[in-house]
């Protein structure tokens, strides 16, 4: 697939989700991931069930190593579902040969952004994970879980939302992402989020996967930069070209493919 391909058809998703009453958006946002997902393997049990109340969906390679990876869908704290995500999951613990535990914490704006980030702290408690994984959004709320925790795993960030970025200090607006877009994310979740030093690594090891085409790559170099120097172990992945969402069709899309597979190896490597 070209990327101007998978641009074209997300955003003619994006399109007819804006005409949507929210309930149904969010129904056609999930269909519309999925749509770029691979056939689900079957060398994976799926299953869903609930941990501490909150819903998640346990994804079991039949070969898996022992340890257990935390994955926090994106989806801009509104949007996204163990559904919408289920592909990106599945790749995940194909590629780590571990179970991969993805969480379904409420949405904003029916709860505050306090209450997902509770879910995936209980979710993380009550696994006690070897890694954390998120993407977009779920990125952020992996970055917020860990700011009141001693001893963090690794992370896996994708195009992570880092700080609170001022306008001008986001990149260019990109396809499928828009510096507003960021903004109005950011004022959603500013009166829970905790108080972070952006400039503080989050965790001592981190694998990190962006994107060449997307306002958020900008802030987030930055903040590698300030980690790197305060001693974090950081990979960094940049898939040359890319946008915003394309982690969904990355076994279409060369560069993300590539970008991904480095990521995941390079993640899987710290965890033996």
């Amino acid at each position: 697939m070209e990327i101007a391909s998978f641009e074209h058809r997300f955003q003619s998703g994006l399109d007819l989700m804006a005409q949507l009453p929210l309930p149904q958006a969010r129904h056609h946002y999930d269909l519309l991931c999925a749509s770029f997902a691979p056939p689900h393997s079957s060398d994976l049990e799926l299953i869903d069930a609930r941990i501490t109340g909150v819903p998640v969906r346990h994804y079991r390679p039949a070969r898996s190593r022992s340890g257990t990876v935390l994955y926090v869908h994106g989806g801009g704290f509104t949007i996204g579902s163990l559904d919408s995500h289920q592909g990106v999951a599945e790749g995940l613990a194909l590629a780590l040969e571990r179970e991969v535990v993805s969480v379904g914490y409420r949405l904003m704006p029916e709860t505050p952004y306090a209450a997902a980030l509770q879910d995936c702290r209980d979710v993380f408690e009550a696994l006690g994970p070897v890694a954390l994984v998120g993407d977009s959004a779920g990125a952020r709320l992996i970055l917020d879980l860990i700011a009141d925790v001693d001893t963090a795993p690794p992370l896996g960030l994708i195009y992570p939302l880092v700080g609170f970025p001022t306008e001008t200090a986001l990149g260019k607006d990109a396809p499928l992402l828009s510096r507003s877009d960021v903004i109005s994310a950011l004022s959603l979740i500013k009166p829970d989020a905790p108080a972070v030093n952006p400039h503080q690594p989050p965790a001592r090891q981190l694998e990190v996967l962006a994107v060449e085409r997307d306002p958020l790559t900008a802030p987030l170099e930055q903040a590698l930069l300030a980690w790197r120097h305060a001693g974090a172990e950081v990979n960094y992945h940049l898939a040359a070209d890319m946008l915003h969402g394309c982690l969904h069709a990355r076994e279409s899309l060369p560069e993300m493919a590539d970008a991904w597979r480095r990521f995941c190896s390079s993640l899987s490597a710290r965890l033996l």
